[in-house]
């Protein structure tokens, strides 16, 4: 294995989920990291800070000589000790610190002479979050991509998952995508949820050139934001527009925002699942209150109340499928028809979700 790993195996380390030893220190890994990275940093957040004024103070010469001398032998033996073990668990991994300088080719060395053998990447952490940037750029092209449109409860997500070319932006985010979109699972970091989409973006089979297939979407996604370069293109892309009854997308939402939610909870938080669940919904509500209006806003908690409070899912649930109705009918499918006004010259397609996936097929026939 080479010393040094360059920008033309990033690709390939991305799309193999090739283990990555990230030996920066733990605020940088907590900014922005990799799917595949474990982080065993070289010196904590305190050494390197005091390492940083140093530098700063003195230049770096006397900074490396801080460095060794914070990393004293018992430390130094302690993190090559988890660098090992790490190694044995993953003999394929890499290395990199930020550029891929000093700390990973110190890490590099110290492997070396306890004879353990690791490539390490040039230009680190920021090389390779330059080009996951640079591939998003490259796929956010309009004529490449179709959106998949539709009123809430549509089933796009669904939809997007029977697709070969296709990318979910929401599992990217950990977050359905409105007031009520909200997981168990934290959402990524910014940085991270642009890696993830890269990677992805990586990782689609496109050795024969196709129409890439994204959910349609406001920027935001709860707390991360779609980069402007993809959203951009996916404001100009042609759009499929899904229609599907009133009944079928209630059904969808029940299905997706209630009783899998309500899942997640149960295995996140098996004992105090319902009352988080309880807590969730609410606050959800209470997010577009204004926007509601307060006495749709009461209508609407008052019926949330007699499902969170029934006994059973047999009761809880008309009570649920009650105020979804309520709510997309005057609130979610006003708005969302507005919007579609503005977009009405970009659809190039209209039908459910059955003659959707048959004018996909034959589009991939016809390519």
């Amino acid at each position: 294995m080479p010393e040094l790993i360059s920008k033309s195996g990033f690709a390939d380390l991305f799309v193999d989920d090739t283990p990555l030893l990230d030996v920066r220190s733990p605020i940088e890994f907590n900014r922005g990291a990799f799917p595949n990275a474990t982080n065993l940093p070289l010196l904590t957040d305190n050494e390197r800070v005091a390492i940083g004024i140093r530098y700063k103070n003195a230049g770096q010469k006397a900074a490396i000589a801080l460095g060794y001398e914070l990393v004293n032998s018992g430390k130094k033996q302690t993190r090559l000790e988890n660098w090992q073990n790490y190694l044995v668990e993953n003999p394929t991994a890499l290395l990199y610190c930020f550029r891929g300088g000093l700390r990973s080719s110190i890490v590099q060395q110290w492997l070396d002479e306890a004879g353990f053998s690791i490539a390490r990447i040039d230009g680190g952490y920021k090389a390779m979050r330059r080009f996951l940037i640079d591939t998003i750029d490259k796929v956010a092209n309009p004529d490449n991509i179709i959106i998949l449109a539709g009123k809430a409860g549509s089933g796009k997500t669904h939809l997007l998952n029977k697709l070969r070319y296709s990318l979910d932006l929401e599992g990217c985010a950990r977050h359905r995508g409105s007031a009520f979109g909200g997981r168990v699972e934290p959402q990524p970091t910014p940085v991270n949820f642009e890696n993830y989409i890269s990677i992805e973006f990586l990782k689609l089979p496109f050795s024969i050139p196709s129409k890439l297939f994204l959910e349609d979407e406001s920027r935001s996604i709860g707390t991360v934001s779609i980069p402007n370069s993809l959203h951009k293109a996916m404001n100009e892309a042609p759009l499929a527009y899904i229609e599907e009854s009133l009944d079928s997308r209630i059904e969808t939402i029940l299905n997706d925002y209630i009783i899998s939610n309500y899942l997640e909870y149960e295995q996140f938080a098996p004992t105090d699942a319902k009352n988080q669940f309880t807590k969730s919904l609410l606050a959800s509500l209470d997010r577009i209150r204004r926007r509601l209006g307060d006495e749709n806003y009461s209508h609407l908690r008052r019926i949330m109340i007699k499902a969170l409070t029934s006994k059973t899912n047999d009761e809880a649930l008309p009570f649920h499928s009650e105020w979804i109705r309520y709510l997309l009918k005057n609130y979610y499918d006003p708005m969302y028809e507005y919007q579609l006004d503005k977009k009405l010259h970009r659809i190039i397609f209209r039908g459910n979700k059955y003659e959707f996936l048959e004018w996909v097929k034959q589009m991939e026939k016809n390519k």
